[in-house]
């Protein structure tokens, strides 16, 4: 669309790549000095202490807490042996490349490391829910934030985000806090009606305009008159169809199947895809009109793998009333739990709570304790208890330790370069390693597998 700028992604890896250096700055994204940044040009020491570039004045940041340096395009951190450590994630960090985009804790405070062009639009959220939807992370704030603002307008909002990351979610909690909440909440999927009847289910019929319409029938746009339409899986939409729903949102008008008379509607849009839109319009499955008409705001809800913080509070929200009273989530199962990958992200976390809890119940025992539940998660999930069962007692204990040592390497390996998609610098920046060390890892898994081969 003319008149907007380009949205470019970037990474520490792009000057490797004979692509020109990003300027870079350290952005306090919350804490004491939320809304403080620095310049990050080749060393940037970041503590309480007078002296040092950011000066942070929580009490829980040591005098020289975490060195930041950017060499030839990349980006490494150092803790400087602080009191209360600097985490990428849930990953305490000691030394380590990161990308440019990576959030950091220290103390209390969250940092980014951003480029020097971008600009924070509105701070993180101070809630840790919005109507449906929860979470401590700081990249679940900075939703809430966008979505407290738009729920109040009337403007189309794009909900992106894999399968399972609370995108419907999302909708009807904007809905719900909306000055439609008293009006109908409608839900429209894409990818479940057949491309024969999807403008029939969109924009309703005329009795005997096709075989089979035996009476009118008002489509998705006028039941939700006065309400939300939830578009969901909108990159399944048929492509014959888009000009239709592009029409409707341009003119506030739809047309029944067999009617020549355009009706008034009065409708907000929310659309949600998995789907990575820009690149189907590259592909000719999308209209780029229609895309960009959707696109006023758009909102990416983060995986539950990115937002690991969260699994604790998600655990004891999805098992409220289900454990003992007083009961804790914490102990191998947490462990467990927040070592997972997550595929299927919250929606799998809520069936394997719901799995464990219907397995270990009884009518003599109801409720049973977080400990108590048996959790199958798979291969990425694979903790040192449960790769013990594997390693064999009638082995001499030093051999058993290895093999017990060496399956959890194996085990974490496969789960994290999994999880940053064979990014070796990610991967490491998550476990809290350096690219060496990661290399060297990565090294000793496949020097034993080739020994034992």
């Amino acid at each position: 669309m003319k008149g907007e700028e380009p949205k470019v992604t970037v990474d520490a890896d792009t000057h490797a790549r004979g692509a020109p250096v990003v300027a870079a700055k350290v952005v306090v994204v919350s804490g004491p000095d939320a809304g403080h940044e620095a310049a990050l040009d080749d060393v940037l020491e970041i503590g309480s202490h007078a002296s040092c570039g950011l000066v942070l004045h929580d009490p829980a940041v040591s005098r020289r807490h975490v060195l930041i340096k950017r060499i030839a395009g990349k980006l490494s951190v150092k803790d400087l042996g602080s009191r209360n450590g600097t985490y990428l994630g849930s990953a305490r960090v000691m030394e380590a490349e990161v990308p440019l985009g990576a959030v950091l804790r220290v103390g209390t405070t969250s940092i980014a490391i951003q480029p020097r062009w971008y600009v924070r639009e509105l701070p993180p959220s101070q809630s840790r829910s919005f109507g449906e939807l929860y979470g401590d992370s700081l990249a679940m704030r900075e939703i809430f934030s966008v979505l407290e603002r738009v729920a109040a307008t009337g403007v189309t909002v794009l909900v992106e985000g894999e399968s399972g990351t609370g995108k419907e979610l999302a909708a009807r909690s904007i809905h719900s806090a909306s000055a439609r909440a008293s009006g109908p909440y409608v839900v429209f999927d894409c990818s479940a009606v057949p491309p024969e009847l999807a403008e029939s289910e969109l924009f309703g019929h005329k009795k005997g305009a096709f075989s089979g319409a035996v009476a009118d029938r008002a489509g998705a746009f006028m039941q939700a008159h006065r309400g939300t339409l939830f578009l969901d899986e909108l990159g399944e939409l048929p492509l014959e169809l888009q000009p239709k729903i592009l029409r409707a949102l341009e003119t506030g008008e739809v047309r029944a199947v067999g009617s020549d008379v355009p009706q008034r509607v009065d409708v907000r849009v929310i659309a949600a895809t998995n789907r990575e839109l820009h690149a189907e319009v590259q592909r000719g499955r999308f209209r780029e009109d229609l895309l960009y008409r959707l696109d006023v705001v758009r909102v990416r809800m983060p995986s539950l793998r990115q937002r690991p913080e969260d699994i604790p509070g998600l655990v004891e929200r999805l098992l409220e009333g289900k454990l003992p009273p007083g009961d804790g989530i914490e102990g191998d199962n947490l462990a467990k739990l927040s070592a997972y990958s997550w595929p299927g992200n919250v929606r799998e976390l809520r069936n394997v709570l719901a799995r464990a809890v219907a397995l270990a119940q009884t009518p003599e025992r109801p409720r049973v304790s977080f400990a108590e539940l048996v959790f199958n998660l798979g291969p990425a999930s694979a903790s040192p208890a449960t790769i013990g069962m594997d390693v064999s007692a009638r082995v001499p204990y030093k051999v058993a330790k290895s093999q017990l040592l060496l399956s959890f390497d194996r085990a974490y390996l496969a789960s994290l370069l999994d999880r940053h998609g064979g990014n070796i610098t990610q991967a490491a920046a998550a476990a809290g390693l350096s690219r060496k060390h990661m290399y060297e890892l990565i090294r000793r898994v496949e020097d034993a597998e080739a020994d034992t081969a």
